[in-house]
C-alpha cells in the first residue's frame, strides 16, 4: 500500500517490505522522510511483522538529502525524528543497498541493524565537499561499526568506498552478486525467525576501544597538506574524537552544534555554490538534449609534447586509441618515452598496475605521417602558439580527415574562427583548451567557434566527460576565459613588483588567500620562456630580462627565483632586474600592505570578468568560477571570482575600483559597464 507519494509497504511472509520511490535519486525529501517513518510505526505495531526490509526502487539507495531543500528550514520529520524512531524499533531492520548510499542515504542505512548490499555498490559520506559534515548521526555511528581510523578517512576525504571494502570494515553484513532484494528477504527472514534481539548502532562500543589516538594527530597532519584552508576536515575530526571519548548522546550533540556552526560559514555557502556551478556548467543554452553525437572511437593528435603526450594519455585512460603525429623520428620517440615514463611514475605510486600501463601504451601509437589521421573520429592539433603553422595544418587536414571528423584545436589564445578559416569545413572546427599538465589537470575550455555545430559542441561536452574533464563552454576572444582574466592578475603583479613590493610578499599573499602559489612561482613552474621572443624583446620588461639572462623558470634552475631542487629561494639578480625595470619605466618605489597586495590582484579578475559576461564569452557567471577552481587553483572554498565579488558586494567592489583609479590615475581600473549596471540594479553575479 501507498504510505506517501514516495513510499510503499508490503508485507511477505512476516517480512515488511518499505520501498522508497522518488526518482532520481530517492532522495531523502519531507515526503520521504514522513513516509518512512509512518511505515516504520504502522508495522513496530503489527504482531504479524517479524522483521523490516527498507529498500528503494529504481537504480539506487538513498543517495543523500534532497539538494532543493537545501537553505531553507528542514520540515518535520527532520532526520534525527526518523532515526529516532528507527533506533527504537526492536525486530530486526535491514537496509537494502544498491547503487549507491551517500550522505543521508549513508546515515540511513546505518540505523538499520544490518546491512545487505550489492557487489557493486558505493558508500561514502561526502558532506566534507560541500563544506559540512554528516549532521545526522553519520559521524557517531559510522566509527562504531567500521573503526574511527577507517571513519576518519571516509568522513575527512569524503571519498566513497565499494562494498567489497564495506564488508571488509565491517560496514556491511552481506554481499551478494545478485538477486539482491531477494537475498535481503530471506536475510530479513531469518534473522526475524532469531531470539536475539538486534543489536542498535549506537549501541556497539568494542569497535572504539581499540584506537590508537594518534590517528588524529597524523590526519590532521595530513589535511594540513592537502585540504589546506578548509575548516570542514577539522570539524569532521573533532566529531570522530567526540564518539571515541563521549557519549553516544553527547557525540551527537557536539555533531549537529558543529554541521551547524559550518552550516553557516561563508565555505559552506562557497562549497555548495561551487556543486551547482559546476553542474550547471554542462548545461548549454538552446542546445537540443536531443541532438545526435558524432561517433568518437579514435583520436589523432598533432603534437607529442608534453601537452599533446597528456591529452593523449587522458584518451588512452579511458580505451581510445591514439595516434600521435610528429615532425621527426627523434621528437615522436622523445615524446612516447615520455609517456611511458609517466606511466611508470603513476604505477609506482600505485595508483595502477603494470598490466593496465601496459594497455593504454598500446594504446598510442606514434607516425610521422599526417596521412595516418585520415581515419580518425576527433583530430586535436597541439603544437606550438603561432597562427601561421596553425593555419597550415588545419588547410592540410581539411583534404586528409574523414567526412565527419571533428577538427580540435588546443590553442590557449589564438583566434578559433581564423583557424577554423583555413579549412573547408569550419563547422566541423572547435577549441579544446587542455591545462597543462593534461593528463592530471581537469578543466576542459571547449571553445565555440562562430560557425561551430551544435552537434560538434554536444559531442566535445560529452567526450570531456569521458576523459574525466571538466568542461566549460566559452566563445572566441584573446585568451578565452581563464588566459584572458590572468593576464590582468599579472599586470597588476608586475606593476607591485616595479613599484617595489617584494615578490615574496606578492606570492605569499596569493598563497594564503588560498592560491597553490602566488603568480611568480606559477610563471617559474610554467615557463618564463613560453612565448618569448628574444627577437622583440623588452628591456623595461621583467619577463624579457630574466629569458634574457637564461633564467627560464623551474626547469633551467632559476626564473624570478633561484631554486633548490623544487624550493623556490631569494634572488638578489632578480631583486635588480625588477629594480631596473622600474627605473626604465620612471615607476616610483611605494610599500603595500597585504590587503592592498590582494585587491589590486584579485578586483581587476572581476572586472575582467564582467567584462566577458558583457560580451557574452562566458554564458554564466558560475562557469567563470568552475574555469578557475579546476583551471588556476582558485581555492574552491571561496568559490571562484564572480562568487568572491558577490560575497565582497558588487557596490563594494565598484567603490574600490574607483579608489585605485583616482590614485593611480589609470584607466585600467575603470569598472566596466556590466558590472556597474549589475550593481545598480542590487544584481549579483549567477
Amino acid at each position: 500500500m501507498k504510505i506517501t507519494d514516495t513510499v510503499s509497504l508490503q508485507i511477505k511472509d512476516r517480512v515488511a517490505l518499505i520501498t522508497i520511490e522518488n526518482p532520481p535519486v530517492n532522495a531523502l525529501s519531507h515526503n520521504v522522510r514522513s513516509g518512512v517513518k509512518k511505515a516504520i510505526e504502522l508495522v513496530m505495531i503489527d504482531d504479524l511483522v517479524s522483521s523490516i526490509v527498507l529498500n528503494c526502487s529504481g537504480k539506487t539507495f538513498c543517495a543523500g538529502a534532497d539538494i532543493k531543500e537545501f537553505g531553507a528550514p528542514m520540515q518535520e520529520p527532520v532526520h534525527s525524528q526518523l532515526h529516532d524512531v528507527m533506533d527504537s524499533v526492536d525486530k530486526p531492520l535491514i537496509a537494502v543497498i544498491h547503487g549507491t548510499a551517500l550522505g543521508g542515504g549513508l546515515e540511513l542505512a546505518l540505523c538499520c541493524h544490518y546491512r545487505v548490499a550489492i557487489s557493486t555498490a558505493k558508500l561514502g559520506l561526502p558532506e566534507v565537499q560541500l563544506g559540512i559534515l554528516p549532521g545526522a548521526g553519520g559521524t557517531q555511528r559510522l566509527p562504531r561499526l567500521v573503526g574511527p581510523k577507517i571513519a576518519l578517512d571516509m568522513v575527512v576525504s569524503g571519498t566513497p568506498i565499494s562494498a567489497v571494502e564495506a564488508l571488509d570494515y565491517g560496514l556491511i553484513d552481506k554481499l551478494v552478486d545478485s538477486d539482491l532484494l531477494s537475498s535481503a528477504l530471506l536475510f530479513a527472514n531469518e534473522k526475524g525467525l532469531s531470539r536475539d534481539k538486534p543489536f542498535r548502532v549506537r549501541d556497539r562500543s568494542d569497535k572504539l576501544k581499540l584506537v590508537d589516538h594518534g590517528i588524529f594527530r597524523d590526519t590532521r597532519e595530513l589535511i594540513s597538506r592537502r585540504a589546506r584552508g578548509f575548516i570542514a576536515p577539522e570539524y569532521n575530526i573533532r566529531c570522530i574524537e567526540a564518539a571515541v571519548n563521549k557519549s553516544f548522546d553527547e557525540g551527537l550533540s557536539i555533531e549537529s552544534d558543529l554541521v551547524m556552526e559550518l552550516m553557516k560559514g561563508d565555505q559552506a555557502r562557497a562549497q555548495q555554490y561551487f556543486f551547482f556551478a559546476e553542474r550547471q556548467a554542462s548545461k548549454i543554452e538552446g542546445l537540443d538534449k536531443e541532438i545526435k553525437h558524432r561517433p568518437i572511437s579514435s583520436v589523432g593528435v598533432i603534437g607529442g609534447g608534453l601537452m599533446g603526450g597528456g591529452i593523449s594519455m587522458s584518451i588512452a585512460n579511458v580505451g581510445i586509441p591514439v595516434t600521435i603525429v610528429e615532425t621527426s623520428q627523434k621528437a615522436l620517440e622523445k615524446g612516447l618515452e615520455t609517456i611511458r615514463k609517466n606511466y611508470e611514475s603513476t604505477v609506482k605510486k600505485g595508483r595502477i598496475t603494470v598490466d593496465i600501463a601496459y594497455e593504454r601504451c598500446k594504446l598510442i601509437q606514434g607516425s610521422l605521417k599526417l596521412g595516418d589521421l585520415n581515419d580518425c573520429d576527433l583530430i586535436i592539433e597541439a603544437v606550438f602558439e603561432e597562427m601561421s603553422v596553425k593555419k597550415g595544418i588545419f588547410s592540410r587536414l581539411d583534404s586528409i580527415a574523414k567526412p565527419g571528423a571533428i577538427l580540435a584545436s588546443n590553442t590557449s589564445a589564438l583566434d578559433l574562427n581564423e583557424i577554423a578559416s583555413a579549412t573547408k569545413r569550419p563547422e566541423s572546427v572547435i577549441g579544446l583548451h587542455f591545462f597543462s599538465p593534461a593528463n592530471i589537470m581537469k578543466l576542459l575550455e571547449v571553445v565555440r567557434g562562430k560557425n561551430t555545430s551544435d552537434d560538434v559542441i554536444a559531442t566535445c561536452m560529452s567526450f570531456a566527460k569521458r576523459i574525466s574533464k571538466v568542461p566549460v563552454l566559452v566563445g572566441v576572444c584573446p585568451g578565452f576565459v581563464g588566459n584572458r582574466i590572468l593576464h590582468y592578475r599579472q599586470v597588476q603583479a608586475n606593476q607591485l613588483a616595479l613599484e617595489g613590493v617584494p615578490i615574496q610578499q606578492i606570492d605569499r599573499v596569493l598563497y594564503q588567500f588560498g592560491f597553490p602559489m602566488g603568480p611568480f612561482q606559477m610563471g617559474d613552474l610554467a615557463g618564463l620562456d613560453l612565448g618569448w621572443n628574444a627577437e622583440r624583446s623588452n628591456p623595461s620588461d621583467i619577463r624579457d630580462c630574466l629569458c634574457g639572462l637564461g633564467r627560464f623558470g623551474q626547469k633551467s634552475g632559476n626564473g624570478f627565483y633561484d631554486y633548490e631542487g623544487r624550493k623556490p629561494i631569494h634572488s638578489e639578480i632578480v631583486s635588480e632586474v625588477i629594480r631596473d625595470c622600474g627605473r626604465l619605466q620612471g615607476i616610483e618605489p611605494r610599500n603595500s600592505s597585504d590587503s592592498e597586495i590582494l585587491e589590486r590582484c584579485l578586483l581587476p579578475m572581476i572586472n575582467e570578468g564582467a567584462k566577458i559576461l558583457g560580451e557574452g564569452i562566458a554564458s554564466r557567471a558560475s562557469d567563470i568560477d568552475v574555469v578557475y577552481v579546476y583551471g588556476y587553483g582558485w581555492p574552491r572554498y571561496r568559490g571562484g571570482p564572480m562568487h568572491y565579488a558577490n560575497c565582497l558586494g558588487l557596490k563594494n567592489v565598484i567603490e574600490k575600483l574607483l579608489h585605485y583609479r583616482e590614485i593611480t590615475g589609470d584607466e585600467f581600473w575603470k569598472p566596466c559597464q556590466f558590472l556597474v549596471d549589475l550593481a545598480d540594479r542590487q544584481g549579483i553575479f549567477t
